[in-house]
């Protein structure tokens, strides 16, 4: 019993740690945060070609998400394609940080692929997210439209037993 009431007392002074701990950056508030992304913004040249053609690429297939909206089955070819660029974005950063002097002007490309990470990966992660929601909304009026057609079936049914 003893050992119980030890163990207990310990689980509750890690959660008192990580409590204070949370709490102290609650307090700190969000600048710190706030004054990475602007550091990591201001470093990047976004006047290079590439990156122009990396932003135009990821509007289009937004626009394309967007526009294409009410054809599930062309959404579901862009998710998996979204899906597929975030997956190999490994092996992406990689080759572009061997080859990165014949199209940038500095090299981006660190080992553990934070940049590309940043704006490769995130974006087609938010257009999958979207594409799921969207697929999630159409899953909901599809049942919908499917238990209103059952119970107009039922009554159907049931009116004609009463004839």
């Amino acid at each position: 019993m003893e050992d119980l009431r030890s163990a207990i007392n310990d689980q509750m002074d890690q959660m008192t740690d990580l409590l204070q701990k949370l709490t102290a950056e609650f307090r700190s508030g969000i600048q710190p945060a706030y004054d990475n992304f602007i550091g990591f913004f201001h470093a990047i040249d976004w006047k290079e070609p590439w990156l122009i053609c990396l932003v135009s690429f990821h509007v289009v297939v937004l626009l394309t998400v967007i526009i294409s909206r009410r054809n599930i089955n062309f959404q579901m070819c862009l998710f998996l394609m979204a899906l597929t660029g975030v997956y190999l974005a490994q092996n992406i950063n990689s080759f572009l940080g061997k080859n990165w002097k014949s199209f940038a002007g500095q090299n981006y490309f660190d080992p553990h692929g934070i940049f590309l990470s940043t704006v490769w990966s995130g974006p087609l992660l938010v257009i999958a997210i979207i594409i799921l929601v969207n697929t999630l909304i159409s899953l909901c009026h599809l049942i919908i439209k499917w238990k209103r057609a059952e119970l107009r079936h039922r009554a159907r049914l049931s009116r004609g037993k009463q004839d």
